[in-house]
């Protein structure tokens, strides 16, 4: 009788074929060349969301026009603004409307003509004036009270739903701006209506 020949690992290997080991190789090339394809689209992606918020983006200030006697707002960004929050206050007390506001400064509102900016859409280059007084030593008045006693802040949107913050500070005399993720829903007894 005859002994089994014992199996070694080798003999009960399958053996490979070279045409197997050709396909695994194009399966994992395939696979590289997908994962690559993808994260050059990812990218792609990013950089397409980048350039459209820069096509959209607004950029509202608040300028004093000395020569005009007008207090304006103009939007120096490419895309459209939606003001969507203002608050005015004189010594720290909100104010409703430019009324009150002007009352509070001390100052007759009768000729003075004024714009609603709370709520508005300001297009890419377009200018708001806000406040425009009929002569220049009301405007002066106001200036002084503003620089003292006032401060004007203002949330507005892009397009795209992305938001910033504009904060009128006498000290220090330079306005804050800053992103937010969404304008605050301001209570009735602190919102601007003018």
């Amino acid at each position: 009788m005859q002994q089994p020949t014992p199996v070694t690992e080798e003999a009960a290997a399958p053996r490979r074929e070279p045409r197997q080991s050709w396909e695994v190789l194009g399966v994992s090339i395939a696979s590289m060349i997908g994962l690559l394809a993808l994260l050059v689209s990812g990218y792609t992606a990013y950089i397409q969301r980048q350039q459209v918020r820069a096509e959209v983006w607004p950029y509202l200030t608040l300028a004093y026009q000395d020569l005009d006697y007008k207090l304006s707002v103009f939007n120096k960004g490419m895309g459209p603004a939606r003001v969507q929050g203002v608050r005015m206050t004189v010594d720290g007390k909100p104010q409703r409307d430019w009324k009150h506001a002007l009352a509070a400064l001390g100052l007759d509102s009768d000729d003075v003509g004024h714009s609603t900016l709370s709520g508005t859409v300001l297009a890419p280059g377009e200018t708001l004036p806000v406040l425009v007084f009929p002569d220049p030593d009301a405007y002066a008045r106001f200036r002084r009270a503003m620089s003292s006693h006032g401060r004007l802040d203002y949330c507005y949107c892009s397009t795209l739903d992305e938001c910033w913050t504009y904060e009128d500070r006498a000290s220090p005399a330079k306005p804050v701006m800053q992103e937010v993720a969404e304008c605050p829903d301001l209570p009735d007894a602190e919102a601007f209506r003018d």
